[in-house]
């Protein structure tokens, strides 16, 4: 076998696997342990893989792949939305609630249709959806502003955080695994963990290709949410583990939105 053909194979078993060890390469090819190495090398070099300590894994998402928000709300899909819908279904009359930047909490806010209820954000798009709705009162968080996806952060907003205490956190994240919930930007991580702490309820609002992704900044441990809001149940590994951290998962019946299938 050629070496751009094993090559191939190799980030074809990484985009199942996720990662692959030199133990492995030798297995699945028959070649040497040097042999593997030099494969990996060569990989590495063309920005293909990250070599680890015995093998390899695939590289994490680039930020400058990641849209800005007025492209990825035009992106927002059918199973967003639905995600959307049942996190809203979860938020009672009189309530106060926390609200992240991300498009699939956005998809929540428009489906907010309380009577009365105190939303606190760090979104200006959040809060111009919310604006439209007569019994929703608005605390539209103040700090330097992200202009391309269009939320404030910094030490300002994380201190004003600290003052409020929340029924409930409404946060989306850049991915779920075993090492926790992680998000592209270590700023925007750190005020949603802020926003965590100040929530005695946490749902995390992430559509299935979530589980299993790793982003750069891990901001909180898997023992720090109560609910996942997603469209489709996890592998049965991944299902096991965060029913073991004491989550449940919330899943929309598409045939019947207002009805909701909990896990």
């Amino acid at each position: 076998m050629y070496q751009e053909e094993r090559m191939q194979l190799i980030l074809d078993h990484l985009q199942t696997k996720k990662r692959i060890s030199i133990e492995e390469i030798c297995s699945l090819f028959d070649v040497s342990r040097d042999t593997a190495r030099r494969d990996l090398v060569k990989l590495d070099e063309q920005g293909a893989i990250i070599r680890t300590r015995g093998g390899a894994l695939l590289p994490n998402p680039l930020q400058d792949k990641i849209g800005n928000y007025k492209e990825r709300l035009m992106k927002v899909s059918e199973e967003k939305k639905s995600i959307g819908r049942v996190a809203a279904h979860y938020i009672r009359d009189g309530e106060h609630v926390i609200l992240d930047s991300s498009t699939t909490v956005h998809a929540c806010a428009e489906f907010i249709d309380q009577q009365s209820c105190f939303i606190i954000t760090n979104s200006i798009n959040q809060a111009d959806v919310l604006s439209d709705k007569k019994g929703v009162s608005i605390h539209l968080l103040g700090g330097q502003l992200e202009k391309e996806h269009r939320y404030v952060y910094g030490s300002t907003v994380i201190s004003t955080l600290s003052n409020y205490f929340v029924d409930k956190a409404f946060i989306g994240v850049g991915g779920i695994s075993a090492s926790g919930f992680t998000s592209v930007h270590d700023e925007e991580g750190m005020l949603k963990h802020q926003m965590m702490k100040q929530a005695r309820q946490v749902f995390v609002l992430a559509d299935h290709s979530k589980f299993g992704k790793d982003c750069p900044f891990r901001f909180a441990a898997l023992s720090e949410v109560d609910f996942i809001v997603t469209d489709r149940l996890p592998e049965p590994d991944m299902l096991e583990m965060l029913q073991r951290q004491g989550i449940e998962i919330l899943i929309p019946d598409f045939k019947d939105e207002e009805e909701l299938e909990e896990v």
